[in-house]
């Protein structure tokens, strides 16, 4: 197995560990999970990276490499949601964005074709993966001491981290909801035919 899928492989581990951390109420629980959460993201970077330099794209890549990337995003705002982070609503258009998207992706392969991923679902990918990141520093940063008071710098009467928080999620939908929709007006030939 190449470097590429390897690390795609590693972000599976780290989802769960990401989840484990998140729901253990241990101390600094939300500033271990960004961590962890930031090591993820650099996976994803890297291994799409890698593959395209070295010309190690493979159809597991292909496919798993945005499953990941799903499975990490949706664990988290999951998990957000039980935390009462976020709205419920906002978190089941990102899951059935997700669904419907890898059931598109499986009823291609069952066709013997391979969807890759499009720029606005990277787009979208990396607007999520700013919105967890954010609220993690939101639920953490009081604890970090004097680099923490940066993020509490007040703007508009509240700490600029908030707005900023509330913003990249409203972004995230956004993208969230036009990516899916170009994403299944652009393949529709793959589930159309047969209507």
């Amino acid at each position: 197995m190449n470097l590429p899928n390897q690390l795609t492989l590693a972000r599976f581990a780290l989802t769960l560990l990401f989840m484990a951390v998140l729901l253990s109420g241990m101390p600094y629980a939300s500033s271990l999970a960004l961590a962890l959460f930031v090591v993820a993201g650099i996976t994803d970077w890297m291994d799409g990276s890698i593959a395209r330099r070295r010309n190690l794209v493979t159809n597991f890549g292909i496919l798993m490499d945005p499953l990941a990337d799903k499975i990490l995003v949706c664990s988290a705002f999951i998990v957000f949601v039980e935390f009462r982070w976020i709205a419920s609503w906002m978190v089941v258009i990102i899951v059935a964005r997700e669904l419907a998207i890898t059931g598109l992706r499986l009823l291609a392969a069952s066709k013997n074709v391979v969807l890759a991923a499009e720029g606005f679902g990277k787009h979208k990918t990396i607007s999520q993966m700013t919105t967890i990141m954010a609220m993690l520093v939101l639920e953490s940063y009081e604890s970090w001491g004097m680099v923490g008071k940066v993020f509490g710098w007040h703007l508009f009467g509240q700490p600029w981290v908030n707005g900023f928080t509330v913003i990249s999620q409203w972004v995230a939908m956004g993208l969230t909801l036009l990516s899916g929709a170009l994403y299944l007006s652009r393949n529709r030939k793959i589930y159309l035919p047969d209507m």
